[in-house]
């Protein structure tokens, strides 16, 4: 493994709550964070159908225009009775004609759920991939898991994207009803997070 010996670092997204999330698990280690938005970058198309294919591109993209290694994250919802959808098109769900509204995919996936007369509970997980790229094409992969259900009605206003409807195992709230400081320890992201320290920065 790679280490990251660079004191900033590109986020290869301009989803603002990814962006606030992955700057909050950076602060520890000094490094520094700006986004691809911050270097007026564009994102490439997601092309790829996985979520690793899907966190390389963002990455390499990122790392090559800007010169400094670059970190991406591809992330997105599997509901069991769905056969594991929405998944790697999670955001392909929000997609509307004025733009991403997340309300409209969860109001969608439950739509799904009742049509397949899944009994409940309702497993679902959160699924995250992290791409860490070096300019010169190197790059390294992590993944992370939350396991929970989806409920409805939704519950909650903090958090962004599925947060309103998904239980993480072993909790009575949704990650939209906690506080960013209650979340932050259980996600995805998180899990994905500490395996990315683990091998290239501590």
């Amino acid at each position: 493994m790679r280490k990251l010996t660079d004191s900033k670092i590109v986020l290869a997204t301009h989803n603002k709550g990814k962006l606030s999330e992955i700057k909050v698990l950076f602060n520890p280690f000094g490094i520094g964070c700006v986004s691809v938005g911050d270097l007026g970058l564009k994102e490439p198309e997601e092309t790829e159908t996985s979520f690793v294919g899907n966190a390389r591109l963002k990455a390499h993209f990122a790392a090559k225009e800007s010169g400094l290694p670059a970190l991406s994250d591809d992330s997105g919802i599997s509901v069991d009775a769905l056969g594991g959808a929405p998944g790697v098109y999670t955001a392909d769900w929000a997609e509307t004609p004025n733009g991403r509204d997340f309300s409209v995919a969860m109001s969608k996936v439950w739509e799904m759920l009742q049509a397949s007369n899944a009994p409940p509970p309702h497993m679902a997980k959160f699924n995250c991939v992290l791409c860490l790229a070096w300019p010169d094409g190197h790059d390294e992969i992590f993944k992370g898991c939350a396991l929970g259900q989806v409920v409805w009605p939704t519950r909650g206003n903090h958090g962004f994207g599925f947060d309103p409807m998904f239980q993480p195992d072993g909790h009575v709230l949704t990650f939209s009803e906690m506080l960013p400081s209650e979340k932050q320890p259980l996600t995805h992201r998180a899990d994905a997070f500490a395996k990315l320290v683990a091998n290239c920065i501590e």
